[in-house]
């Protein structure tokens, strides 16, 4: 994973470049000649201290509130920080005036208490932001698992809606033994397969779900008369362009069920357009039948949702009625900038 190469990339900067540059600052050639096995020692400690703190990871312990264990780990760490102040000294320094020598093992005292220090601080401060990171990833994942379901579910609840929509004209048709119920048969048949055939790809051709629309109204249109004008425009500058499958439809859905009359004239308007990569949809009908307040339709909140997750920050959905006519106008931008 690529936090796990830039935890390597840390540590090698840490031991080879980091305290390499730290230890240079100390008295490195006369504790090499006269005390080597201390200076092994300290390198040693150093790098063994930032390790344990990498390999226990007292951050994540902190993030669980295991504080037993990083209380047990700092006595531990503190513990052998404490015994190697008391590093035997080197003969040469035995021999000094009881002054030097005690000037000498304080300098060895601050200075391993030095080490301790800007380890832990180092460690710690990695730890706690790759502790963070791996956080971060978590709640990514998760979100882009919650988003699947949700799609899931906002598809599952549209395409009921559809098909109900659909056979209510199918069954009208069939009642009034209309000679255009085979021609709305085989239309519906052709919407079906779009959608078994479509709905489960992530994105799909503009085009191919701008005809799917044109056979939706196309089958409304069989069950419609004179008192009912439907418009229909579309002007795509990118055959290329993608969308997600069923976008659209409940918006034509809602207009054809709350906009149209077969006895008082009306119209229904929709038009699509993309231009430089800026998707506008537009519906417009005459407002023939109101919504009822205590059943609201879920199909417009539906696709607010699904369009959030979607298009995030890249889409403007606008719903108005006016003078009896209501118009809904969705802007997206296909590709991020």
């Amino acid at each position: 994973m690529k936090h796990t190469r830039i935890a390597r990339y840390v540590d090698l900067l840490f031991c080879l470049v980091i305290m390499p540059l730290i230890i240079t600052l100390l008295p490195v050639d006369r504790w090499i000649v006269h005390n080597t096995a201390f200076f092994l020692a300290l390198v040693a400690y150093v790098y063994g201290l930032y390790f344990t703190y990498r390999r226990t990871r007292p951050a994540h312990l902190f993030l669980q509130r295991r504080y037993l264990r990083i209380a047990l780990l700092m006595v531990v760490l503190v513990a052998v920080t404490a015994l190697l102040t008391h590093f035997p000294m080197p003969e040469s320094d035995m021999t000094a005036d009881l002054r030097q020598m005690t000037v000498r093992r304080n300098m060895r005292t601050q200075t391993i208490w030095f080490f301790f220090l800007v380890v832990t601080g180092f460690s710690l401060a990695i730890e706690l932001t790759f502790e963070l990171f791996r956080q971060m990833l978590s709640r990514q994942a998760l979100e882009v698992e919650k988003n699947k379901a949700e799609l899931a579910l906002y598809k599952a609840q549209i395409n009921p809606h559809f098909l109900f929509n659909t056979l209510n004209t199918l069954y009208a048709l069939t009642l009034s033994k209309s000679d255009r119920a085979e021609s709305a048969f085989v239309k519906f048949s052709n919407i079906l397969r779009y959608m078994y055939a479509q709905t489960d790809r992530e994105l799909i051709p503009l085009s191919d779900e701008w005809e799917y629309i044109r056979q939706y109204i196309d089958l409304q249109r069989l069950r419609l008369n004179a008192h009912t004008q439907v418009e229909l425009t579309g002007e795509i500058d990118d055959a290329r362009a993608s969308v997600p499958p069923m976008l659209f439809i409940t918006f034509v859905e809602n207009a054809f069920k709350y906009g149209i009359s077969s006895e008082t004239d009306c119209a229904v308007r929709i038009g699509l357009r993309l231009r430089d990569g800026v998707l506008d949809f537009t519906t417009e009908n005459t407002v023939m039948r109101q919504r009822e307040e205590a059943a609201p339709g879920i199909g417009i909140e539906n696709c607010r949702k699904r369009l959030q997750l979607l298009f995030p920050g890249r889409f403007d959905l606008q719903t108005t009625e006016r003078e009896g006519v209501f118009r809904v106008r969705l802007t997206i931008c296909l590709y991020q900038i």
